[in-house]
Parts: structure tokens; sequence; C-alpha cells
């Protein structure tokens, strides 16, 4: 099989010389008919391949197909039996082979920088029975590079930064262009930089590609920032080469090479005299042409009167210097002050010392305002001690407060009275003299602070204050007594001798040495058979008993009085009485029972015993609470039968009554005599009956047995109504009622109704009661027109 390349002709001679130079293992010799007899394992087939590799321009831009070469078969006799197939990288879609003639084309745009090279495989068969006729070999297609991509900065636009006042040839950056075509066929790849824009101030190196200064002591304070354009060209800068450019930002960075200084040469300033210490004064500036640290400054105050009043510092941004009051001010006695302050770098370049010094001075001239101050006392603060039985009237103290300002005004004093609520002290309003006006006891009130007001006369908003703190010192004023123990006991079995107490006093007086205190019977006590005292000179005293055959049944109680006086002068003392019980008590001396129980019972009962009883009376008491709750619950309701008419005297009738004159309409007789008034039916109207009886016929019979005339009968039926209603728990608390709708006619009262009342506004006179007769005297009673004469009716 050959390859006939389309170029191979013009290049006959140099691929023969390629030829001869190839190892044979590359080149193929026509096939050969094997040896007949030879061994088949020393037999070797021999392919009837010529073969060689090739090369194929790029970015071909033809209409027509590249023709790339041609196979072929020595087998092929032109008669169109031999097909030819083509396979590997490409095949098919960008190269492709004519089946008979064997030309390979390439149908698609190579580009050498997508792939260098394709691997293909060449096979020729039998058209008919696609049987192969020779194996299948392998060869390659180089692509051959031409000059189609520009050098290329990938990582442009690039930030570079040198010092300012760097010298001729210091480094800036390195660039780097990239050449996508061949660097190892001609020179496509070959690339020189060089600059469009950016001189005299910067250059670069042809084959390096570094950025260098091309201008000595460039200024950043000048210009800061440049712009470099750089470009690259491939074909070693020759004529047709392609260029690729890229933009170089480049930043003058600061160094300090600029000296600070001040804005002014002498500042003014002023601050009142009130101004308390840390008060800002003002602020000054050194300024400085140069940034970051470079232009960070120290302030420092180097001569003048206000050194030791006021100070300096630099503030957040160490730019600025802030002055500030270190002393209290004081107009009245120097009105201004003069600083001479010296501001400096703080970072310094030794390249750059001979541009020095970098520092600067300013005088600064304070003046001090003038300010309208409270009252100053000649001390912060005053102590004094005061024995407690200081008379009243006594001196404390005189304090004395004078106004600073050179008006001098007058200043009164008083006693800020929250510091002393009780009034124990009052001070003179001019002299400034604190006395006292209650007598002091240390044992109520040890210390007294009393704050002290001063307040000038002309501006009584200016008001200054002061503590006295006053110390009330202890006198021997009160005696010793007995502590705690008031009560002891005594054993029925008991010895004479025997310990039964030990007494301690104390003393609210605290002197000096500490207390002492001395014990003894009362003188009317010194001769007690039953008791004795013996002082154990520690401030206790121990009691004693002095006979023994103690008993209940002969003495319950005995009473020991007990002197006692302390060592301070004036002597103080006391006497306490010792309450002593006798008790009977176990072997160990444990009390068992005494008279009065309420000793006895600490002595025999535990705290839990205790606890017990406490909770059973107190679930006793809440028993009780609750029956009584229960039984206030308990009572019976208004009425006793819930389905008793409450109108149980109210008799309904649904025609309208006579009045006084119809007899039917209700037995009358019911109220003169109650007894009879349910034996006469024959009485009540028979075309209606009353709803509801009379109670009459319950009223006891005791209780109408009065008087015959109709008054007693009537008084005597009221007064058996009454004592029902009282002794009738269930009884409504009502009086009988009796209502009739129309008012008959022919009555001497006339109308009674109360519905026609509303309609008069004047005051009713009601002497005519007394024209009615005796049947309304108690009504003339009850409305005050009753003649005075007459007897009362009860």
């Amino acid at each position: 099989l050959y390859i006939i390349h389309s170029i191979a002709w013009t290049l006959l001679p140099v691929a023969l010389g390629i030829l001869t130079l190839l190892p044979h293992s590359l080149l193929g010799t026509p096939a050969e008919e094997e040896h007949v007899g030879s061994s088949a394992l020393l037999q070797r087939a021999k392919r009837s391949w010529v073969w060689n590799q090739f090369f194929v321009l790029e970015e071909y831009t033809g209409l027509e197909p590249l023709y790339i070469g041609k196979l072929h078969s020595d087998m092929d006799k032109g008669d169109g039996s031999i097909k030819y197939i083509l396979t590997g990288e490409g095949a098919g879609t960008t190269f492709t082979i004519d089946d008979s003639t064997g030309d390979i084309h390439a149908i698609q745009r190579l580009d050498r920088e997508v792939k260098a090279q394709y691997i293909l495989r060449a096979q020729a068969r039998n058209r008919l029975t696609d049987r192969p006729l020779e194996p299948e070999s392998e060869f390659i297609v180089k692509i051959q590079d031409i000059n189609d991509n520009e050098p290329r900065f990938l990582d442009g636009p690039y930030q570079a930064t040198v010092p300012e006042m760097s010298k001729i040839g210091t480094s800036v950056i390195q660039l780097t262009a990239t050449d996508a075509d061949d660097p190892t066929y001609g020179n496509s790849a070959r690339v020189v930089y060089s600059i469009l824009e950016g001189q005299p101030y910067f250059s670069v190196d042809a084959k390096t590609g570094v950025v260098r200064v091309s201008l000595a002591d460039m200024d950043r304070e000048t210009r800061e920032n440049y712009t470099v354009v750089i470009q690259a060209k491939d074909m070693g800068g020759q004529l047709g080469g392609l260029a690729g450019t890229t933009t170089v930002n480049i930043t003058l960075s600061d160094i300090n090479d600029n000296p600070p200084m001040f804005d002014q040469r002498l500042y003014q300033m002023s601050i009142p005299e009130s101004a308390p210490v840390g008060s800002v004064v003002g602020r000054i500036w050194a300024k400085d042409r140069d940034i970051g640290v470079n232009a960070e400054m120290k302030y420092s105050i180097i001569d003048g009167d206000g050194r030791d009043t006021f100070d300096i510092s630099t503030d957040p941004t160490n730019l600025f210097g802030i002055i500030t009051v270190k002393k209290p001010l004081n107009f009245e006695i120097k009105p201004s002050y003069t600083l001479k302050v010296e501001g400096a770098n703080t970072h310094l370049d030794p390249a750059f010392r001979h541009r020095g010094p970098f520092k600067d001075v300013t005088i600064v001239h304070v003046s001090i305002e003038d300010v309208d101050e409270p009252p100053l006392f000649d001390s912060p603060a005053y102590y004094v001690e005061l024995p407690e039985d200081a008379e009243i009237g006594t001196m404390v103290k005189t304090v004395s407060a004078r106004d600073p300002d050179a008006a001098n005004n007058t200043v009164r004093y008083s006693i800020d009275r929250s510091s002393d609520p009780d009034k124990y002290f009052y001070i003179e309003i001019t002299s400034g003299s604190l006395m006292t006006v209650r007598s002091l006891d240390r044992e109520e009130v040890g210390w007294h602070n009393i704050t002290i007001l001063a307040m000038e006369m002309n501006n009584p908003t200016q008001i200054a204050s002061v503590s006295v703190a006053v110390r009330v010192l202890d006198v021997n004023d009160n005696p010793p007594s007995l502590m705690h123990y008031l009560e002891a006991y005594v054993c029925e079995n008991a010895k004479a001798g025997q310990l039964i107490q030990t007494v301690t006093a104390v003393d609210p007086d605290e002197p000096l040495g500490g207390q002492h205190f001395y014990y003894s019977l009362a003188p009317e006590a010194v001769n007690n058979p039953n008791f004795t005292l013996k002082d154990n000179q520690d401030n206790t005293a121990w009691i004693l008993t002095r006979r023994g055959g103690w008993s209940q049944q002969d003495q319950t109680v005995f009473y020991l009085p007990i002197f006692i006086s302390d060592s301070e002068q004036p002597v103080q003392s006391s006497t306490s009485t010792l309450t002593i019980r006798v008790c009977s008590c176990d072997q160990e001396g444990n009390v068992m029972s005494c008279n009065a129980e309420a000793y006895s019972l600490p002595a025999s009962l535990s705290r839990g015993a205790l606890i017990a009883i406490l909770a059973c009376i107190f679930v006793l008491l809440v028993m009780i609470l609750l029956m009584l709750s229960l039984r206030t619950h308990r009572k019976k309701p208004y009425l006793c039968d819930e389905e008793e008419n409450v109108h149980e005297n109210i008799v309904r009738y649904d025609d309208e009554g006579g009045g006084e004159e119809d007899t039917e309409a209700f037995d009358i007789a019911a109220m003169w005599n109650p007894r009879e008034a349910h034996h006469h039916p024959g009485k009540m109207r028979q075309d209606m009956l009353p709803e509801i009886e009379s109670l009459s016929r319950y009223v006891p019979q005791a209780c109408v047995m009065g008087g015959g005339s109709g008054d007693s009968n009537v008084h005597g039926y009221v007064l058996a109504k009454l004592l029902e209603a009282d002794m009738d728990p269930c009884a409504p608390p009502y009086d009988s009622l009796q209502t009739y709708a129309y008012e008959g006619e022919g009555s001497v009262a006339e109308s009674l109704s109360s519905l026609q009342s509303g309609t008069s506004n004047t005051d009713h006179e009601y002497d005519y009661l007394n024209d009615w007769g005796p049947r309304f005297k108690k009504l003339a009673e009850m409305y005050g027109v009753l003649e005075t004469n007459s007897p009362p009716l009860w």
C-alpha cells in the first residue's frame, strides 16, 4: 500500500533521504511469496505498504476539500475490486477517503491550536467478499502551524506600585504574553515587548517584559498615578507579526520625604476656669504632605509656663494634638498661660533624613475665662468628736467658706436637713458655728454625718457643700443588767453547794478598757439561807444552793435579787431579780415537771412535738371556722315552703268591691274575732273563693282573748300577728295587705287611693283624719295630727 502526498513530488528528494534514515520497523516492503516448506514459526508476513508521516497546513480557507494524500495497494489492478477503508481520529467527520481511488481529503477547517495531529488507520478489502487484503496499519496526519494567533496578556490589566523617589532602573512589574502558535516552528511564537504609552517615566525590557523606572525622583505629592501601555508582538517584532497590548496602572507609594509644618505660628485658645480636669482646651495640627504612617505625629509641650497645668496628646488618627486641662484652673490666681508645642513624625526613613528635621514648633496661648464660682470651704471635710453627755447648745465646730471670686460676696450657712432629719444640730447662719440642739446618745446614734451648705448671698444659685462627721464618744451612763436568763430552776434532789445557774451581765456602754462587772447579792438577800452567789471575776457569776431538801410542796418559787455594778466612772449599778423555780428532775438532772408548766414544757418537749401540737391547734381552729360557716349558710330560707305563696294574705277578686258598705266581699268579722272567722262560711261570697285562706286561723286563741270592744279586738289581733311573726322564723317580714281596685261610695273618708296623689305638688294637710272617727285614730297618730289630750292607743 502506497501513500502519495500531494506535495510529495516536490519534496521527493527530501523524503527519500528521510526514509533512508528511518528504522526498518517503520518502513514496509512489497509483499513476497512465502517460502514453501518453511516453518510457520519462522515465517513473517511482509506487508505491501509504503508508509510515511505527512503534514497538512492549518487554517485552509479554500472552497474545495483539502487534498491530503492517496492510498494505493500493489494489489489494486484498477478494476474497482479493491475498497479502501479509513478509520481512527476524525475519520468520516474531519477526513474522508474515496474507497475506489484511495484519495484522502479534509472536509473541515483544521486548527493546530485545537488539535495538533490525528492518528488514522487504513486497510484495503475485497469489495465483493469484504475480506481484508492487507493488514490494517496506522499513519499520522500532523497539522503544520501558521502564524494565526497574536500574543495575549492573560492577567491584564495590571496594577503595580513603586515607591516614590525610586532610582532609574527600579523594577516595577514583569509582564508575560502568551502566544498559542507553535514555538518550535518558525518565529510565530517569538514575542518582543515594547512600550506604547508611559514614557519617559517607565520602560520595558524587550525580551523579559520587565517594566522599570526610567525617570528619577518622581514625587508622589506631585503626581501619584501613571498609566503605561505595553505591546507584545510575535515574529520577533518583524513586519507582519501579530501584536497584543495591555495596560499597567502604576501608583507611587508614599515615603516620609516631607517634614511636618504647623499652619499657624501662634494659636489663641480660651477655657472657663470652672472646666474640670481632663476638659479639652483645643486641638492643633502639624500638616504633613505625606500620608499614612508617614504623616503620623507625636506632640509634646517643650516649654512655657503652662507645662504643669496643661497636657497634650495625639488623637486616635495620630494626626491632631489635643490640649487638655491637667490641673484645676483659677482665674483669680493666673488668667493666662503660654505653651510651646512641638510636633514630630513618628516614622522616619533613614534614606531621607537629610531632608529633615521632620518636626515643627508652634506657640499656644491659653486664656482663662472668669466664672462665678460657688463658695469654697477651707477644708474638703471636717471630723469632730463629741461626748454624748454634751449639753444642749455646745459648739461642735466652726466651718468657714469664702467666695473665691474677686467680688468676694458674703456667704450664708445652713444644714442639709436630709443629712440631719432628727435635727440634732443647728448652724449659725453668718458665723458657721455648728451647735447641738438635742441631747446626744451614743447607744442610739453613734455617728452623725452632716452636710453643711454655703450659699452666696448675692447669687443663691452658687451653693457649695461640705461633710462634717461627728463621732459621739461614749460616757458611762448605762447600768449593767442580767443578760437573757431571768429564770432558773432547782431540782428537788439538789444538794448544798450545787450550781444551778451562771449569770452574765450586759452594758450598752463601750469603755476603752473593756467591760468589767461586779456581782453580789442585794443587801436584803445577803443572809438568804437558800442561795448564794459567787463572782468569778470574768464578768460571770454562779448561783449556788446553800442547802438541800427542796420540795414543791413547801415552796415552788424563790426570788433572788442580784446587785450588778460596772468599773467605769461614774459607777453605774442595777439590781435584777432572778426567779428560781423548784422542779422535779430525773437522776440526770433533767426537768420533769415544775409548778409552772410554761417553764417545764420547753425542757421536756422537742421541737418536733411542739410543731405537731401547733399543727393540731391550727387544724382545730380551721374546723371550728368551717363549722361556723356551714351553720351560717344552713339557716332556713326566706320561706319554709317553696310552694307557699309569698302573698299569703293577699285576697284577689275579679270584681270591684263596694267599699266599706260592701259586707259580702270579705268577712270583716275576722278583724273583730279571728277565732270565729272560719266558722261562718255563709258570709263568704259564693261566686268566688279566696285563693289563700287568711292566716287568722293560725293565731293562738289565747292571743285574741282580749276585751269585748272592737278596738280591743283589733288591738289583740295585731298583737297576735306580731307575736306570731316574731316567733315564726319562716314568716315573711311584711304585714298583711288588703288591696281594692276601686273605692266604694258612702265612705266617710272617701277615696284612700294614692294613684292621684302624685299630681299635686302641695303639702298635704292631714288634720281631717281626726274627723274620721276612732277607726282612723292610729293613722292620724302616724301622721302627727293626733290631739295631744287623747290617750295613747297602745
